[in-house]
C-alpha cells in the first residue's frame, strides 16, 4: 500500500465527524505514531536513567528519591506497549476480515486519548498526573513525538462524535460477550460462552445477596466450577489437569469475575499452589498434591502476608524450626484469603535465624483442617480471627496466629530450606495476568451494568444514554477494556511460551486495575444517587474494583518494580 497516501488523507476525503478511519488508512497512521511513541519513550528512559543510574546498577535510593518521574516512566513505557499490542490485535483482524467498525473505532479512540496522554500527562491516580516533563524530556522532544500521524489520530481519537457512534454501536450490541472482536480463536470463545453461560446462570442472581450479607460463596457454587475444570486449568495433564494455556485463564477468570469476584477469585488460589509446587516442588509433591489441587479436593489458601510488611515479605519474621522429622511454624500472618474454609496453607517462613532478609526465607506445604461457619479454625495450633472489608467478599479475610503448627520435613517445597522467596517469585508472572483479568471482569460487569441503566434512567425526556457525557463515559469504558484485554492476553501468550514476562504482565495488572476502578466510578456516577443506594449492584462493584489496585502488589509497587526493570535493560 502507499503509506503517504494513506496518511496524506484529509479528514474529509478518509471519514467524516463520528466515522471510523478506514482501514488501511487506520493501520497506516497507527504504525507511523507508534514509531514516534517509541522514540519518545527511549528518551524519556535516557533522561530517568541519567538520574538514577550509578555505573552499570540502578541505584534503589536514586530511584526512590526520583519515584515521581521512575513512575511516570513506568506509566509512560505501559502505554506505548498497550499501543503497540493494540495495533497489533488490529492487524490480526484486518488479516482475518474481522476488522469492522467498532473494532476500528477502539483502535481510534484508543490511539487518540493515548498519544494525548503521553503528550500532555498520563493519570497515574486520580491526584497524580505523570507530565513529560517529569520525565527530563524536552520541548523539542515532545514536538518531534507530535508528528502529522500522530496529531491526525489525536484530532481523530478525541472526537466526541466519534465516541458517540461508538456507544451507538454498544446499545445495538448490548448483551454481547464483548463489545469488539476480542481476537481470539474459536476454542477460547467458546471456553468463554460455558463460563459466561455459568455465571449468568449461577452466580450473578446470588452475587450480590452474598456481598450484602457478607456470606461465603456457597460450596455448591465450588463444587461446580470444580466439575467446570476451573481449578484444574492449566494444571499439566498428566498431572490430572486439562494442561491450558494461561489466555484460557484469562477468559475464564474475566467472565467468573464479570460475575462476582470472590468467585473468579476462587481459582487464584490453586493458581498460586499449583505454580509454587510445579516449578519449584519434588516430584513426590508434585505426585500428591497437583491431583488433588486439579478436581478440586483440596482447597489451598497463600499465606505470606504479615502485619507491618505488605510488600516487604524481605522482613517477615514467621519462624520455621526444625524438630526431629517435623518442622515448627510459630508467627502472625494477615491478609490471608479463604483462611478458614481450606486444606492447605502454602506458608512462607523464616528457617534461618541468623538472617533478616530474603535469603532465609522458606516456602512450607502445611496441612490444615478445613473449617466450618461455626468452628472455622478447628486445629489447636492456628486461631484466627475474620478482618471486615468494604468489598472483595464471598471468600474472606482473616488474621492467623500460627501457634508451634507441626508439620512434616516432606512439607519443606523443594526438600530444600532458603529457596521460598525465588519460589514466590516465580509465581508473579502468573498471578499478576490472572489479577488483570479478575479486573477486567469487573470492568466489563460495572459497564453492562453502566449501560443498561443508561438506557432505563430517562431524563428530559429521553435516556440518559444520549446524552454526550454519559456516552462517552461508556464508550471510553470499552476501549479501556480492550486495550487492557490486549494488554493481558499478549502477557498470557508469553508466559505460554515460556518467555519472561514479568514486565508485560505488571503493565497488564497495572493498567487493568486502573481500568477497573474508572470503569465502576463512572458506572456509579452514570447510577447518580442509585449508585450510592447499597441495594443497586454497582455499589459493589466499586468495592470490589477498589482493591485491584492494592493486591498482587499495589500500584505504586508495580510501577517500581516496571521502572527498575525498564531502566536496567537501559
Amino acid at each position: 500500500m502507499n503509506l503517504q497516501t494513506a496518511v496524506g488523507e484529509t479528514p474529509e476525503a478518509g471519514n467524516a465527524a463520528g466515522e471510523a478511519l478506514a482501514a488501511e488508512t487506520l493501520l497506516a497512521l497507527t504504525g507511523a505514531a507508534l514509531g514516534a511513541a517509541e522514540t519518545l519513550l527511549a528518551a524519556a528512559k535516557s533522561h530517568v536513567a541519567g538520574r538514577v543510574r550509578s555505573g552499570e546498577r540502578v541505584s534503589g535510593r536514586a530511584l526512590d528519591a526520583a519515584q515521581f518521574a521512575g513512575h511516570g516512566l513506568a506509566w509512560a513505557a505501559t502505554y506505548v506497549e498497550s499501543l503497540r499490542q493494540m495495533r497489533a490485535w488490529a492487524e490480526r483482524l484486518a488479516a482475518e476480515d474481522r476488522f469492522g467498525e467498532m473494532e476500528r473505532l477502539i483502535l481510534q479512540i484508543a490511539y487518540g486519548e493515548y498519544l494525548a496522554q503521553l503528550a500532555g500527562g498520563i493519570p497515574m491516580s486520580q491526584a497524580e498526573i505523570a507530565r513529560p516533563q517529569d520525565m527530563g524530556l524536552g520541548a523539542a522532544e515532545i514536538a518531534a513525538f507530535r508528528t502529522e500521524e500522530t496529531e491526525r489520530l489525536i484530532a481523530a481519537g478525541t472526537d466526541d462524535a466519534v465516541r458517540q457512534r461508538l456507544v451507538a454501536l454498544m446499545r445495538a450490541q448490548s448483551g454481547a460477550a464483548s463489545f469488539g472482536d476480542t481476537g481470539l480463536d474459536e476454542e477460547l470463545d467458546m471456553v468463554r460462552d460455558q463460563f459466561r453461560r455459568f455465571a449468568d446462570e449461577r452466580v450473578v442472581p446470588h452475587a450480590h445477596g452474598w456481598h450484602l450479607r457478607d456470606e461465603l460463596i456457597p460450596m455448591e457454587i465450588l463444587e461446580e466450577m470444580s466439575a467446570l475444570g476451573v481449578f484444574g486449568l492449566t494444571i499439566p495433564e498428566e498431572h490430572g489437569g486439562f494442561g491450558m494455556g494461561k489466555t484460557a485463564m484469562c477468559v475464564v477468570s474475566e467472565e467468573l469475575s464479570r460475575g462476582y469476584i470472590g468467585v473468579g477469585s476462587l481459582g487464584t488460589r490453586t493458581e498460586i499452589a499449583a505454580e509454587l509446587i510445579l516449578g519449584g516442588g519434588t516430584e513426590a509433591q508434585k505426585a500428591h498434591w497437583l491431583p488433588k489441587l486439579a478436581s478440586g479436593e483440596i482447597l489451598p489458601t497463600a499465606v505470606f502476608t504479615e502485619p507491618n510488611t505488605g510488600s516487604d515479605l524481605g522482613a517477615l519474621r514467621t519462624r520455621a524450626a526444625r524438630d526431629g522429622d517435623d518442622w515448627v511454624l510459630t508467627g502472625n500472618k494477615t491478609w490471608i484469603t479463604h483462611a478458614a474454609r481450606t486444606d492447605l496453607m502454602t506458608v512462607l517462613a523464616r528457617t534461618d535465624p541468623e538472617t533478616s532478609d530474603y535469603r532465609g526465607l522458606s516456602m512450607f506445604l502445611a496441612e490444615k483442617t478445613r473449617g466450618t461457619d461455626d468452628d472455622p479454625f478447628p486445629d489447636a495450633t492456628i486461631a484466627g480471627g475474620e478482618i471486615e472489608v468494604l468489598g472483595y467478599r464471598g471468600m474472606k479475610e482473616y488474621t492467623l496466629a500460627l501457634d508451634g503448627h507441626r508439620v512434616p520435613a516432606a512439607a519443606l517445597l523443594g526438600g530444600e530450606a532458603g529457596q521460598g522467596f525465588k519460589q514466590l517469585m516465580r509465581t508473579f508472572e502468573s498471578a499478576r495476568i490472572q489479577t488483570a483479568a479478575r479486573a477486567i471482569g469487573v470492568a466489563q460487569a460495572a459497564l453492562e451494568a453502566g449501560l443498561a441503566y443508561a438506557e432505563e434512567r430517562s431524563a428530559f425526556g429521553r435516556p440518559i444514554v444520549a446524552f454526550p457525557r454519559v456516552g462517552a463515559k461508556l464508550a471510553m469504558a470499552a476501549v479501556e477494556i480492550m486495550v487492557a484485554r490486549q494488554l493481558t492476553y499478549h502477557s498470557a501468550r508469553e508466559k505460554d511460551a515460556d518467555r519472561r514476562c514479568d514486565l508485560e504482565a505488571g503493565m497488564a495488572k497495572l493498567l487493568g486495575a486502573r481500568v477497573a476502578w474508572s470503569t465502576a466510578d463512572c458506572g456509579l456516577q452514570i447510577h447518580g444517587g442509585n449508585g450510592f443506594a447499597l441495594e443497586y449492584p454497582i455499589s459493589r462493584l466499586l468495592c470490589d474494583a477498589r482493591i485491584l489496585n492494592i493486591f498482587e502488589g499495589a500500584a505504586e509497587i508495580q510501577a517500581q518494580v516496571i521502572a527498575r526493570r525498564l531502566l536496567e535493560a537501559t
